[in-house]
């Protein structure tokens, strides 16, 4: 059984993340221990409200240094909503730039869509090869609530076999819904919100552990 940590930095769904991680198998601790989180198995670093809030939040408890340091031992890091969003270099909002823990380049900003939030079931578009999406029908949809989000993709690996898989989605304009780099995998949507379709990308994630 796989032993999985929610990290628990006083933001996200950290009840909903356990219950969702241990329904598909897995051994589950919610804490922000630093040596819990680094021999774990896998690191999920969940996510909601603000940005900048939810960045201070990390860096109180030195999450982004134990991200830094499990995906440097290439292990493996899950992050959901805006645990996704701090992983890029940075995010804006309501004209407010805040450093994130850049992981990946680029900026999280507003979408641009006539409705924001996007709340709401929404389908994706993976990669033919995306192992997170792998057994998931191309019409399954995820449950999204969420006001900004990476508009572009800016990482490229340029080594061969190696390049980030990436999964758009679309609400106003395309944005990125999922991404798959080395052990860092993440999400937009909510997936222990997603009932039997977040199982299962649950399932992928921890089948790669």
């Amino acid at each position: 059984m796989s032993r999985v940590v929610i990290l628990d930095y006083g933001s996200g769904n950290l009840r909903s993340a356990e219950r969702a991680v241990r329904r598909v198998g897995a051994d589950v601790e919610v804490t922000a221990d630093p040596k819990a989180a680094l021999e774990a198995d896998g690191l999920v670093v969940p996510g909601v409200g603000a940005f900048a809030a939810c960045m201070a939040g990390l860096l109180s408890v030195g999450g982004d240094k134990i991200i830094g340091t499990r995906l440097a031992g290439g292990r493996p890091v899950l992050g959901i909503c805006v645990g996704m969003q701090i992983l890029f270099e940075r995010g804006v909002e309501h004209g407010v730039e805040s450093q994130g823990a850049g992981e990946w380049p680029g900026t999280v900003e507003r979408l641009h869509a006539e409705i924001v939030p996007h709340m709401g079931w929404n389908t994706v578009r993976a990669p033919e090869d995306s192992q997170l999406f792998a057994g998931l029908d191309p019409d399954t949809r995820f449950y999204f609530v969420h006001s900004y989000a990476a508009r572009k993709w800016e990482l490229d690996s340029g080594l061969p076999g190696q390049q980030p898989k990436v999964t758009w989605s679309h609400h106003g304009e395309n944005f990125v819904a999922a991404a798959e780099n080395g052990p860092l995998w993440a999400t937009q949507f909510h997936p222990e919100k997603s009932g039997d379709a977040g199982a299962h990308l649950l399932e992928n994630w921890l089948r790669s552990l």
